[in-house]
């Protein structure tokens, strides 16, 4: 029998982000996914360096990878109506459960719950790291687009940066304290 979960994984590249904005660059899920992954890991080792965290960076990493493989079935919804209404809200976390029930049928019976864990993210300690990597990731999204001249992303960018100022996770405060001007440098000012 043939188990078509990876190749659906792999699909991640196809689906974009950011549907109702002018884009310079073009993000999909995959890419999305991989920068999430990164500064996931990246809060974690921080979290447990400098703020007693005991977190597994390597579980997160996994977590944030397939943290938005639900939309390979769903699409990306935009986010000014994923979270303007509570009703949609909840309705939209149903069908994200539902697609994730659907990608975990497409595996082995018995690698089922090692997946489970990486696409439902049942630990909030996990969650709340990867959730703040991919509000860290849209933020960077909106200062690329500023950089290459795309006024779209202006007040995306203000917001983002309003509620990452927001977010009580030390390792965030860290991150954006030490990393996040490097954004704004070009490549010759990064060397």
């Amino acid at each position: 029998m043939a188990h078509n979960f990876f190749p659906m994984i792999a699909r991640m590249r196809y689906i974009a982000r950011w549907g109702l904005m002018r884009n310079t660059q073009p993000e999909n899920i995959q890419e999305h996914s991989h920068q999430v992954a990164v500064l996931a890991h990246a809060l974690a080792v921080i979290q447990n360096q400098y703020f007693g965290g005991s977190v597994d960076p390597g579980r997160v990493a996994v977590a944030a990878l397939y943290h938005d493989a639900s939309e390979i079935l769903t699409g990306d919804l935009p986010t000014p109506i994923k979270y303007d209404n509570p009703d949609i809200q909840s309705a939209y976390q149903q069908v994200e459960a539902v697609a994730v029930g659907k990608l975990l049928s497409m595996l082995p019976e018995e690698l089922r719950p090692a997946y489970e864990e990486a696409l439902t993210i049942p630990d909030p300690e996990v969650r709340a790291l990867v959730k703040a990597a991919d509000k860290l990731s849209a933020y960077l999204k909106c200062v690329e687009e500023l950089k290459a001249g795309n006024s779209e992303f202006k007040k995306a960018r203000e917001q983002t940066y309003a509620a990452l100022c927001r977010n009580p996770i030390p390792a965030l405060s860290y991150f954006m304290e030490h990393f996040l001007d490097g954004f704004e440098l070009t490549l010759d000012e990064l060397n």
